[in-house]
């Protein structure tokens, strides 16, 4: 692992060139992706300490317990298209610095970011087949669940893909840990810094076009605070639209035309039932790419929780925005929603943020934060209709995820001869 991101950090340029042209992420923020990835390759540096388990001697007489932590076996990984070096690099490195040998499905809509990872795994020493790679779509990932082999399997993506896998794998007798969809609100207070938080929202919004499981995709003004939606158009419209090689680029093309025609899709039906637009990305063109899949930063308010635009995560450049009365209305707001991946709150009050982050429902807040997603020797803690599973992604929940517990009783001791046969169950004064 220790050479493994030496090697990542010396072709990161040639690894984010290649997310760009497979995904379309500007450069910038392919660089970011393959760093996030960096440091949980980093943290499993430290495996050997992660993996410590617990002694006590003597817990009777003569007699020690200790636990030791030990591989599963084969384990295996099912990536999105959103993050092709991230997400890989959240699986296989604490995958196999626990032990285990590892099969990884990258999305077939960019596998190359996994493949160059593969090689340099192997160019940093990792033995053959401790890393496998496998491609392929609905077949490739069900034979995964079906696999005997197999004993766990991360998966991030949709809740459609993600409960499939979690039901067919553990009625297998799997573990999965199951990172699913999001509609991560930020409650927007009226003593919040109006400036940094109008640039949090458009950098969390409409960073990656929106294609991010922590996009802060739904904005809860709350109060006077919706005065600021104007102000908020007007810099979304400064945002350059381009593809992601050009230097000038925020923001990217979805990643198919599929995206693209379901994201229209999603926006209209908000429109149809009473939403009103006051900033329309659909019909942007880009000189030179007339044919991309772009979509440029799109405003909705006036959105109802009934709304589809609402319920459905949108997972493109769009931002859904709502009123509050009172931070109750707003908590209230978040909490009803099935999804718990993340929520923020952008205030200048340590009550109100107390407050929030005691009573809000999702595995990961933000206090004047947008995009919460934490390093990773703590874990990605989504929950609700977020996360399927027991035990998260890296950190102390992703070793407990790929390795079991055992647990030793040992007595080195000599018994007096003629001690007979005791058939009672066994206590700590009778071991």
């Amino acid at each position: 692992m220790f050479k493994l991101q030496e090697l990542i950090r010396r072709d990161m340029d040639k690894l984010a060139k290649n997310i760009t042209t497979e995904q379309g992420k500007t450069l910038k923020d392919a660089h970011g992706d393959v760093f996030r990835g960096l440091e949980v390759v980093e943290h499993s540096c430290g495996m050997a300490t992660l993996q410590m388990g617990e002694y006590v001697p003597n817990v009777a007489s003569g007699i020690d317990t200790y636990s030791v932590r030990e591989p599963l076996g084969v384990c295996a990984g099912i990536c999105p298209f959103n993050f092709p070096a991230m997400i890989p690099l959240w699986m296989f490195p604490v995958a196999v610095t626990c032990g285990n040998t590892f099969v990884l499905k990258p999305s077939e809509k960019d596998p190359g970011a996994s493949i160059m990872l593969a090689e340099l795994a192997i160019e940093a020493g990792l033995p053959p087949g401790v890393l496998n790679i496998v491609h392929g779509t609905n077949d490739i990932v069900n034979a995964i669940c079906d696999d005997d082999d197999i004993r766990a399997i991360s998966f991030v993506g949709s809740n459609t893909a993600g409960m499939h896998i979690y039901g067919r794998a553990s009625a297998k007798g799997k573990r999965v840990q199951s990172n699913m969809g999001a509609k991560n609100h930020g409650i927007v207070m009226p003593d919040a810094n109006k400036d940094a938080t109008l640039n949090a929202l458009l950098a969390a919004g409409f960073g990656a076009a929106g294609q991010r499981c922590m996009a802060l995709s739904t904005i809860v003004f709350v109060g006077d605070s919706e005065s600021w939606l104007n102000d908020l158009v007007e810099r979304a419209k400064g945002l350059k639209v381009n593809a992601g090689i050009e230097p000038n680029a925020d923001l990217g093309p979805v990643i198919s035309k599929q995206a693209k025609e379901r994201i229209c899709r999603l926006v209209q039906s908000g429109v149809e039932r009473g939403a009103k637009l006051l900033l329309d990305g659909r019909n942007v063109v880009v000189p030179g790419y007339e044919q991309g899949n772009f979509i440029g930063p799109t405003i909705l308010t006036g959105v109802t929780a009934d709304m589809e635009c609402y319920k459905e995560e949108i997972f493109g450049p769009v931002l859904v925005c709502m009123k509050a009365d009172s931070l109750e209305d707003a908590l209230n707001i978040v909490n009803r929603n099935k999804y718990g991946n993340g929520a923020s709150i952008f205030t200048t009050s340590g009550a109100v943020a107390r407050k929030f982050q005691t009573e809000v429902e999702a595995g990961q807040v933000g206090i004047n934060v947008p995009i919460p997603v934490p390093l990773p020797f703590f874990s990605f803690t989504g929950n609700k209709a977020s996360f399927a599973g027991d035990l998260n992604f890296y950190g102390k929940a992703g070793v407990n995820f790929f390795t079991q517990i055992k647990t030793v009783t040992q007595q080195w001791k000599d018994l007096p001869s003629g001690s007979g046969v005791s058939l009672a169950m066994p206590t700590s004064q009778k071991l």
